[in-house]
This record gives structure tokens, C-alpha cells and sequence, in this order.
């Protein structure tokens, strides 16, 4: 099936001069196959960095995969990605520690505590002890999730298990952050606690995944439509 693709730059720059430096995010005839079936079909898009993405479409249009090539976890098919200065995928290595993944699944283990899992994902990205601990207490008591913190992720509701799984994917501070239906599971409180820790900020580039078009575009300085 061929998916087409439509962007709009909403920033009040339009078409003017480029921050310093290298695009965040920088592809040109982007392609992901899975056999037969064409998921990505000849993609183009700039973003500079410190801006924000809203990538919007129909199930199946190939959102979430396109996440998955930006983080680095799925090879294109064809055409040219650069990430944050990095070529995909003969640089993917380069860009550990550097982007924040949240796809659809938890990428938290179920037997450990949020604690143990946020406390294995800042040794992961090397995190020096004596800064991972206060790091992670802060991220569990601004997602209201301190006193749960020692209970096994299995024990927790999904909307909880988001709550851990955000503060997992910003723990490192990373510059680029891909985000795969954020407000997945989460009720209004949720939503509120979670909002400051996945905002963009000075400095951090975002590309946000949703079906809520309305919440996806606010603030965003350009939107991928697919489909």
C-alpha cells in the first residue's frame, strides 16, 4: 500500500534561516518495507533542533514506525536519516545516551520495582550513582509515584507503568525525545503530572506520535501528516 506523507511548518520562522549547526533530524526519501507491504514510501523532513514534531494518521500509516527508525531500532529500507548529526544506520552506536525512546509497550522489567528499573536505566546510560539516585526520587514524586516505587511494575496499573516508562525515557536528560502516544493509559491527572517532564524545552528536540490531534499540535512547530 503507498502511504503518502504531508508536512507543515507552523513556526513563525517559516522558511528563514536555520539555527546553528546541524538539523536535529534530517531525512530524504525515507522508505521502510516489511516485505511486501510498504510502511514508509519516499519520506522527506527537516527539523532544526530545540523544535517540536507532531506526527499524525490513521493506524497502520506508519507512525510508530518511523519512531523506531529515528530511535534507531529499525533499519531503512532506503533513502538518507541523519539524527542528531549521526548517519542510520552506520551511526546508531553515537547516539546512545543522546535520545529518549517511549514506544507503545513499557520497556520496564515487570519483576522490578520503578525504582530498580529507573536505577538500571541510569547505570545503562551512565549515570554517576551519586546523581542517578536523587534523579530518579525527583521523577517518582513529580509523576505522584514515590510511594509506589518499590512495588514490582507487574502490581501496577497501566496507566502507573506510563507514569515509570516516561520518567525512564527523560532520566538522562536526552536532547532528542520520541514519543509514541504519551498519553497512552493516562487519566487527566496523569496527563498533568506527566505534561512538564516531556515538554519542549530549551535545547531538546520532540517528535510526538498521537491520534489526538489536538493535544499532538500544541506547540509544535511543524506536522507529519501520514497516510
Amino acid at each position: 500500500m503507498e502511504r503518502t506523507a504531508a508536512v507543515e511548518d507552523r513556526s513563525a520562522s517559516g522558511e528563514g534561516a536555520e539555527a546553528p549547526g546541524a538539523p536535529a533530524i534530517d531525512f530524504g526519501g525515507l522508505r521502510r518495507e516489511f516485505g511486501e507491504r510498504v510502511a514508509l514510501d519516499g519520506i522527506d523532513l527537516r527539523l532544526r533542533r530545540g523544535e517540536s514534531l507532531a506526527v499524525l494518521g490513521p493506524n497502520g500509516s506508519g507512525k510508530s514506525t518511523l519512531l523506531r527508525v529515528l530511535a534507531g531500532l529499525l533499519r531503512p529500507s532506503g533513502g538518507r536519516v541523519s539524527v542528531l548529526g549521526c548517519s542510520l544506520p552506520k551511526e546508531t552506536y553515537r547516539l546512545r545516551g543522546r535520545v529518549g525512546y517511549l514506544g507503545h509497550e513499557p520497556l520496564l522489567y515487570r519483576d522490578l520495582s520503578p525504582r530498580e528499573n529507573l536505577a538500571l536505566a541510569a547505570a545503562l546510560h551512565g549515570l554517576e550513582p551519586g546523581a542517578a539516585g536523587p534523579r530518579i526520587e525527583a521523577l517518582l514524586a513529580a509523576v505522584g509515584m514515590a510511594r509506589r516505587g518499590d512495588d514490582r511494575v507487574a502490581e501496577l496499573s497501566a496507566g502507573m507503568r506510563q507514569r515509570i516508562d516516561i520518567c525512564r525515557a527523560v532520566l538522562h536528560e536526552p536532547e532528542l525525545l520520541l514519543l509514541d502516544e504519551p498519553d497512552a493509559h493516562l487519566d487527566p491527572d496523569g496527563r498533568r503530572l506527566v505534561a512538564p517532564l516531556i515538554a519542549a524545552g530549551e535545547g531538546r528536540t520532540r517528535v510526538v506520535v498521537s491520534h489526538d490531534r489536538e493535544r499532538a499540535t500544541a506547540g509544535a512547530d511543524s506536522v507529519l501528516e501520514l497516510g
